[in-house]
C-alpha cells in the first residue's frame, strides 16, 4: 500500500500560476466595451443631504451615467448573510447614502465612465452638500438617535448560566478588570474588486471578484436585483487575501452589477487602498469590564462580564455574529460554574465592522487572559499554575458548556489542554528561558515572557456537498462549493480526493467558487473548508472508489473482493504482472458515467486549541517593544497537510502581532478618519516579526468526521495580543500593567512613566 496523502507536507497545487506570473486577479480581467465605476464618498461623519449636484460629473466627455440614491431607489438595503433579523433591519445599509451621511467613506453617488482615470476625475466633479450632524465616536457612552424611533444600541446580547450570585457571594477574591481592543480590520495584499457582465443571450448576470461566501453571497445579490439565483453566476478567480473582509455583499459589488444590466455594458470597479482602509469593514473595537470570583487556590467560581462593541455605522451582512462569538466563546479552556455576559452591540459614526481573523475571539482571548493573570498576581499563584488548576481536564470530554456561539450549542468535542500546556513548555524550555530571563533583568534588560490558552471552533456547519468525476484521461475533478483565499485550499482538497480515492493529488483538478458548477455552497469562512468540504470530499471519493471498482470487477471478470486501486489503476490483491485497468478506461467503458456527490452534515462545530508564549523586550525609553521569540503549540486534531498549516499559523501570527503593537483605525473629535494610508495605520514587517516555533499536535482528532479533522485558519491569531500583553507585563515588572491593545510607544511610555512617578 502506498503511504497516505493525509499528513504529508506535499506541494502546493496552486503555486505554479501565483510563481510564474499566469495567476488572474480581478484587476488583471477585463472584457469589452466595459466601463469604469469610481464611487463618491461622504466627507463627512454624520450629516444630512442636502443636495447632491451631478451635472457638471454628467457633461463631462465619455461619463456614461452617474447615480444617486434617487436614481436607485427600487434598490432595498443590503440584507443580512444569514436572513432577515427584524429588529436589525431599520439598521442595514443602504446601496447609496439616503437622506443622511453616517461614516466617512459612506457611497453617496456613483460615476460610470468608459475609463478608470476619466470616472476618477468625474468623480472629483460631484458636489455633495452636507449638513454636519454631532458624531458618536464611542461606544461605552450612553446611546444616541439613529433614526427617528431607532437608538443606537441595536442590541443587546445575553448569555448565561450558573448561580453566578451564589459564586460571588462565595468567593475569597474577586478580581476586577477594564480592558480594550482597539479598532482592526484585515489588510489582504489585494483590496476589492468586481467586474459584472450581463449575457446578453441567456440574460444572466456574470459577477468577477466573488470571494468567502460566493453562493450566499449569489442569493443575496439576486435578491437585492429582484433576480432568481439561477440566473445570477458569480466567479472566484484568484484571490490575494481574505481575512473574514473580502466576499460579503458590500454596496459597490451591487452597483456594478445593476449597472451591467442597466446600461448593457460590463462594469468593473477596483478599490485602491485608502477606500480600503476606510470602506471595507473593520472589526475588534470593544471594551469590557469583567471581574472574576475566585477561590483561595486560584480557582474560577464565576465570571461576569459587560462589554461594548463598537460596531460602526451601519450592522452589515454579519448581523451581530462577533459580539455573538465574543460572549459564547469567552470562558474558553476553563472551567467556570458560573457565568454572565451581557454584550451592548453600539452603532457610531465610523466605517461599519465585521468579521476579522479569530473574529470575538481574537479580543475575548485577550480580556480571559489578561483576566487569569490577574488573578494569580492577586493571589500570588504562578500563571500557569492558575491556568492549569482551572483547565478543563482530557477526561471531561466531550465537554457541553450551557453557551452558544453562532447559534451552535457548544460542545467541546475533544481536547487534551493540560497536555498540550505541558508539551509546548516543555519545547519552549521554560525553566531555562526563566532563568535566562531573571538574569538579564537582573543585568538592567526590560524582558518578560507571557503564555495565552485559548479554545478555537471550526467546522461551521451543518452541511456541504461535494461531487466528484473521473473523465476518459483519468483525470479527476472535484467540483466544490467551497472558496480558495489563499489558504492551500485546492491542494489540501486534491490530498484528501486523493487518498481516498487511490490517485495521485496531482491528477485531481478541484473546481471552486462558481456558482455556475453547483447548486450549494457556503464557501470558506469560520475554519471551515478543511473539516466540511474535506470531509464531504473524503465521503465522495470513497463513493466514487466503490462504483470504480465494481465496474472494474465486471469488466475484468474478478471478484471485487480481490482488486483494489492504486495510484490510479485497479489491481487484483496479490498477483504480480495479473491484467490491470487503468482510472481513465474504466470511465470509457462505464456507460453511466464516473461521477458520485458526497454530503457532509454535522450537528455541532469542533474545538480546536492552543497555547502562545511570547518573549517580549522593552525600550524604557521610548516605549518600543521587540517581540524576540515566539512560540505557537496547536492540536489539530489531524492535520492533512503540515506544512500549509504552519504557514497559516504564521501568516495569523503576523496579524495577530500588528494588532497588538501596531495597527489601530483612530478618529478625530469630528470623526475624520486618522488611519487611511500605510504612513498612519502601521502593518508589521519582516523586521518586527521573530522566526515563529510551531509546535503541531494530533492529540485529539474529532470524533465528529471521519478524518478527525479540526480547523486551523485562526490558530495563530487567537491568542497572541493576550500572549504578548501579558510578556510586556513580566518584562517591565507591572502587574496589569497592559489593559489595552495596541501597545504603541506613546501608551507604553505613559505606563513606564506613571509607575516611575510612583
Amino acid at each position: 500500500m502506498p503511504p497516505s496523502l493525509i499528513g504529508r507536507s506535499v506541494l502546493r497545487l496552486e503555486d505554479p500560476p501565483l510563481l510564474t506570473g499566469r495567476a488572474g486577479f480581478i484587476a488583471d480581467l477585463s472584457f469589452p466595451d466595459q466601463l469604469h465605476m469610481r464611487v463618491v464618498r461622504s466627507g463627512c461623519a454624520h450629516g444630512k443631504i442636502v443636495a447632491i449636484d451631478t451635472a457638471e460629473a454628467l457633461a463631462t466627455p465619455g461619463v456614461v451615467a452617474v447615480w444617486t440614491s434617487c436614481d436607485i431607489s427600487d434598490l432595498p438595503v443590503i440584507e443580512l448573510r444569514e436572513g432577515r433579523i427584524p429588529h436589525l433591519a431599520p439598521y442595514l445599509q443602504p446601496v447609496l447614502a439616503l437622506e443622511r451621511v453616517r461614516y466617512v467613506g459612506e457611497p453617496v453617488a456613483a460615476v460610470f465612465a468608459e475609463d478608470a482615470y476619466l470616472a476618477e476625475d468625474a468623480a472629483d466633479l460631484v458636489a455633495v452638500e452636507i449638513e454636519e450632524l454631532p458624531a458618536l465616536l464611542t461606544a461605552d457612552d450612553l446611546p444616541g438617535e439613529f433614526a427617528p424611533g431607532h437608538d443606537t444600541e441595536a442590541e443587546v446580547i445575553r448569555k448565561a448560566y450558573g448561580d453566578i450570585e451564589a459564586g460571588f457571594g462565595a468567593a475569597h477574591t474577586i478580581v476586577e478588570l477594564d480592558l480594550t481592543v482597539g479598532r482592526h480590520t484585515g489588510v489582504p495584499l489585494e483590496t476589492r474588486g468586481a467586474l459584472a457582465r450581463r449575457d446578453t443571450a441567456s440574460g444572466v448576470l456574470q459577477l468577477y471578484g466573488a470571494a468567502k461566501v460566493p453562493h450566499r453571497t449569489r442569493d443575496l445579490l439576486a435578491r437585492a436585483l429582484g433576480r432568481s439565483p439561477s440566473s445570477v453566476h458569480l466567479y472566484e478567480g484568484y484571490v490575494g487575501g481574505g481575512f473574514g473582509i473580502r466576499g460579503e455583499l458590500y454596496p459597490e459589488d451591487v452597483l456594478v452589477s445593476l449597472a451591467a444590466s442597466h446600461l448593457g455594458r460590463p462594469v468593473k470597479w477596483i478599490e485602491d487602498r485608502r477606500e480600503h482602509l476606510m470602506a471595507a469593514n473593520h472589526s475588534r473595537q470593544q471594551r469590557h469590564r469583567i471581574r472574576a470570583a475566585v477561590d483561595a487556590d486560584g480557582r474560577i467560581l464565576a465570571i461576569e462580564d459587560e462589554f461594548f462593541h463598537d460596531q460602526g455605522a451601519y450592522v452589515r451582512t454579519h448581523g451581530t455574529r462577533v459580539a455573538d462569538m465574543t460572549a459564547g466563546m469567552l470562558p474558553g479552556p476553563y472551567r467556570v460554574p458560573a457565568y454572565r455576559a451581557v454584550g451592548h452591540f453600539r452603532l457610531t459614526n465610523k466605517t461599519p465592522a465585521a468579521t476579522y481573523r479569530a473574529p470575538g475571539r481574537y479580543e475575548g482571548s485577550f480580556v480571559r487572559e489578561r483576566l487569569l493573570d490577574a488573578i494569580a498576581a492577586r493571589l500570588e499563584i504562578d500563571p500557569i499554575e492558575v491556568r492549569r488548576r482551572n483547565l478543563i481536564a482530557r477526561t471531561e470530554m466531550p465537554y457541553e458548556r450551557p453557551l452558544d456561539a453562532l447559534g451552535d450549542q457548544i460542545v467541546y468535542d475533544s481536547g487534551d489542554y493540560a497536555a498540550l500546556l505541558d508539551k509546548t513548555l516543555t519545547a519552549v524550555n521554560w525553566d531555562a528561558l526563566q532563568a535566562e530571563l531573571r538574569q538579564r533583568r537582573a543585568a538592567g534588560e526590560a524582558v518578560g515572557a507571557g503564555i495565552a490558552i485559548f479554545v478555537e471552533k471550526s467546522g461551521l456547519g451543518p452541511t456541504d456537498g461535494v461531487r466528484v468525476s473521473v473523465d476518459h484521461s483519468g483525470k479527476v475533478e472535484v467540483v466544490t462549493g467551497g472558496a480558495s483565499l489563499g489558504q492551500g485550499f485546492e491542494t489540501v482538497m486534491a490530498q484528501i480526493c486523493g487518498d481516498a480515492l487511490g490517485v495521485d493529488y496531482r491528477r485531481v483538478s478541484v473546481v471552486h467558487g462558481r456558482t455556475d458548477r453547483i447548486a450549494h455552497g457556503v464557501g470558506g469562512h469560520a475554519s471551515r473548508a478543511t473539516v466540511m468540504t474535506g470531509s464531504a470530499t473524503h465521503i465522495a471519493a470513497l463513493g466514487l472508489r466503490s462504483k470504480v471498482l465494481e465496474e472494474a470487477a465486471e469488466l475484468m471478470q474478478a471478484p471485487l473482493s480481490a482488486l483494489d486501486l492504486i495510484d490510479g489503476t485497479v489491481i487484483r490483491n496479490g498477483m504480480q504482472g495479473a491484467p490491470s485497468m487503468a482510472l481513465g478506461d474504466i470511465a470509457r467503458d462505464c456507460s453511466s458515467g464516473l461521477s458520485t456527490e458526497g454530503w457532509y452534515r454535522t450537528e455541532h462545530m469542533n474545538y480546536p486549541y492552543g497555547v502562545h508564549i511570547a518573549v517580549a523586550r522593552v525600550d524604557r525609553e521610548t516605549g518600543g517593544v521587540e517581540i524576540e521569540r515566539y512560540f505557537a503549540g496547536y492540536d489539530i486534531g489531524r492535520a492533512v497537510n503540515p506544512m500549509l498549516i504552519e504557514g497559516q499559523i504564521a501568516g495569523g501570527f503576523a496579524q495577530g502581532l500588528g494588532g497588538a503593537l501596531l495597527e489601530e483605525f483612530l478618529y478625530d473629535e469630528r470623526g475624520e478618519p486618522l488611519s487611511v494610508t500605510f504612513a498612519d495605520y502601521l502593518l508589521p514587517t519582516a523586521r518586527e516579526l521573530p522566526t515563529l516555533e510551531i509546535l503541531l499536535t494530533e492529540d485529539a482528532p474529532s470524533p465528529l468526521n471521519p478524518l478527525g479533522l479540526k480547523g486551523a485558519g485562526e490558530a495563530g491569531v487567537n491568542g497572541v495580543g493576550a500572549a504578548i500583553a501579558s510578556a510586556i507585563d513580566d518584562a517591565i515588572g507591572v502587574s496589569g500593567a497592559i489593559t489595552r491593545l495596541p501597545v504603541t510607544p506613546q501608551r507604553l511610555k505613559e505606563i513606564l512613566n506613571h509607575h516611575r512617578r510612583q
